[in-house]
């Protein structure tokens, strides 16, 4: 064989085997259709293995941009047609993966101040790297029940988001116990020097029923703060800690602070 027919040949094999490929890639975009059209009348009780085309299709996805938008197009669809309950947690759960941006959070605001589906949205948007989905549950927060608050201020927190701080804070002397105490424990995670800043102000002032869970907010803001290499703030916050009129944990968890502030320095 001559190396002209050498090349002929490897050119045809690739050749076969883009076509393959092609042609498995429009079967599996064909199941993937079919399925998103069976998914806009899913209900509980339903054949879930219908669904499987999309599942293996968000999976195939990993590290293609291209084909995630397009199946994350394709959720937001069906989103925003108006499905069962049932068909809103499953796309609210596949967005928490192929997610990325405008048109999910778009989709998925509208069900934050609704009791049923509030919880999925923010599951959702709680891992979609963009500014709009904190944005999204930072607007929300003002507008929603107290039932519903709690939750919100978590993911918030769970985001570490910084620009949260002044409406969590507003928070922490709720009415609502569950508010409050979600409010503390949110400061907390984003554990930034203004929100030790805040939580410290309040535990001096924080009412009986309030004192430990600002104290363990404290605790885990100190901690976060000497993740972030920020010691002289976390050494303070933990001094902050040792007074009498504290659980005995909290003042010995707050004593290990400093001697981990101390020796690491």
């Amino acid at each position: 064989m001559t190396s002209k027919e050498t090349v002929k040949m490897s050119l045809a094999v690739g050749a076969a085997g883009m076509t393959a490929t092609n042609a498995v890639a429009e079967t599996d975009s064909a199941a993937v259709d079919q399925a998103l059209t069976i998914l806009k009348t899913y209900d509980w009780g339903a054949d879930r293995e219908a669904l499987n085309p999309i599942d293996r299709a968000i999976i195939a996805s990993h590290g293609d941009a291209a084909a995630r938008m397009a199946l994350e197009k394709g959720l937001v669809k069906v989103l925003t047609g108006g499905i069962s309950r049932s068909a809103q947690d499953y796309v609210c759960r596949k967005l928490r993966v192929v997610g990325t941006g405008p048109q999910s959070v778009k989709a998925l605001e509208p069900l934050l101040a609704d009791e049923e589906t509030s919880h999925i949205a923010r599951y959702a948007l709680e891992r979609i790297p963009s500014v709009r989905a904190t944005k999204a549950m930072r607007d929300a927060l003002p507008k929603v029940s107290n039932k519903l608050k709690p939750g919100i201020i978590s993911s918030l927190g769970s985001r570490r988001d910084k620009r949260s701080i002044a409406v969590i804070s507003k928070l922490l002397g709720d009415s609502d116990i569950q508010v409050a105490k979600a409010a503390a424990q949110s400061l907390g995670f984003i554990g930034t020097s203004a929100a030790a800043k805040r939580l410290s102000r309040f535990m001096k002032k924080a009412p009986s029923n309030m004192k430990i869970a600002a104290a363990d907010a404290c605790l885990a803001c100190a901690e976060q703060l000497l993740a972030d290499g920020k010691k002289p703030e976390a050494l303070a916050l933990y001094k902050e800690l040792k007074g009498d009129d504290l659980p005995s944990h909290v003042k010995a968890a707050a004593m290990k602070g400093i001697l981990t502030v101390t020796i690491k320095n």
